[in-house]
C-alpha cells in the first residue's frame, strides 16, 4: 500500500491548457509563441555576430526570411513524407494547408511538423540565400551562424510541444516523470520534451562560448560540426525512450527520427574533422 502510494507522489501532473487566450476563432498557442520567440531571439543573436564582423545588416533581413520559409516548409514536407505518408498520399492538400478535412474540417496550424524535415529545408533555403547575397558568399560560414541560435530555437520548440502534451516518452517511475492528463495517461512518462530542450540549451551554450572566443580562428564548417554532432547525438539516444509516433515504427530496431540521425551524425563528424585539418 505504502509502496503504491509513494509511485504515486513520485510524478508530476501536468495538465496545461495550450491554448494561452481565444478570441473568436482565433486561439494563440503556447507553441507557436514558442516558435516565434525562437526565431526572434535567433535574429538577435545573429544581428549580434554580424555586426561583430562588420556584416550588412541588410543581408540578416533577407536571410530570415530564406530561413523561417525553409525550416517551416522542411519541416511539413519531413513530417508528411517521413512519417504519416500513408495518410497524407491520399490527402495531398493537407500537406500545403494547416487545415485537416477529414474526419471533420478543423484548423490545426503547425502541428505535425518534423525537426530532421526543417534542418534539409533550412540547407536548402541558405543554398538560395548564398546565390542571392551579394555580401556572403560561403555557405558554411552562413551554416555556423545560424546553427548557434537554431539549437536555441529547437529548445523552445520542445517546450512548445511540452504546453501541446506530444512527443513524450514510455512510462516510468522516475520522480520527474510527467502525466499528461490531458491525453488520458493515469501514470508518468518521460518527459522528452524537456530531455530534448536540455540537450539543445546545452549545445547552444557551448556554440556561444566557442563562437565568443574562436570566431576569428575557426575554420569554415567548425560550429556547425559541434552543432550536428551535439544535437542529433542527443537526439538519437533520446529516442530510445521516447514513444513511436507513427504505427509503422513498431517493431523497428531503431525508430525513424534515429535512422534520420544519423547521416546528420555522421555530417557533423565529417565538417569537424575538414575544419581541423584546414586550420
Amino acid at each position: 500500500m505504502f509502496q503504491n502510494k509513494k509511485i504515486m507522489l513520485a510524478k508530476i501532473i501536468w495538465d496545461v491548457d495550450p491554448v494561452i487566450f481565444e478570441i473568436g476563432n482565433f486561439g494563440l498557442r503556447y507553441y507557436s509563441l514558442f516558435f516565434a520567440l525562437g526565431f526572434i531571439i535567433g535574429y538577435m543573436i545573429v544581428k549580434r555576430m554580424f555586426q561583430k564582423e562588420n556584416i550588412p545588416v541588410n543581408e540578416l533581413d533577407n536571410l530570415l526570411i530564406y530561413v523561417l520559409i525553409g525550416g517551416l516548409l522542411g519541416a511539413r514536407l519531413g513530417h508528411c513524407f517521413f512519417y504519416d505518408w500513408a495518410y497524407f498520399s491520399q490527402h495531398p492538400l493537407e500537406i500545403i494547408l494547416p487545415v485537416q478535412f477529414q474526419p471533420e474540417f478543423r484548423f490545426t496550424g503547425f502541428r505535425g511538423l518534423a525537426s530532421h524535415g526543417g534542418a534539409i529545408g533550412i540547407l536548402i533555403a541558405l543554398v538560395l540565400f548564398i546565390r542571392k547575397s551579394k555580401a556572403i558568399k560561403n555557405y558554411l560560414y552562413v551554416l555556423d551562424r545560424v546553427a548557434i541560435p537554431t539549437a536555441l530555437a529547437g529548445a523552445f520548440i520542445r517546450l512548445g510541444n511540452l504546453m501541446n502534451s506530444e512527443i513524450y516518452g514510455h512510462p516510468t517511475d522516475l520522480p520527474w516523470g510527467f502525466q499528461f492528463v490531458r491525453n488520458g495517461d493515469t501514470w508518468a512518462s518521460h518527459p522528452t520534451q524537456l530531455y530534448e530542450a536540455l540537450a539543445y540549451l546545452i549545445t547552444f551554450a557551448v556554440l556561444l562560448i566557442l563562437y565568443n572566443k574562436r570566431w576569428k580562428k575557426a575554420q569554415h564548417g567548425y560550429f556547425l560540426g559541434i552543432f550536428l554532432i551535439m544535437v542529433f547525438v542527443a537526439r538519437f539516444f533520446i529516442e530510445f525512450v521516447k514513444e513511436v509516433q507513427v504505427s509503422f515504427e513498431e517493431g523497428m530496431a531503431l525508430n525513424m527520427g534515429q535512422i534520420l540521425s544519423i547521416p546528420f551524425i555522421l555530417a557533423g563528424i565529417g565538417l569537424l574533422i575538414y575544419s581541423m585539418r584546414k586550420r
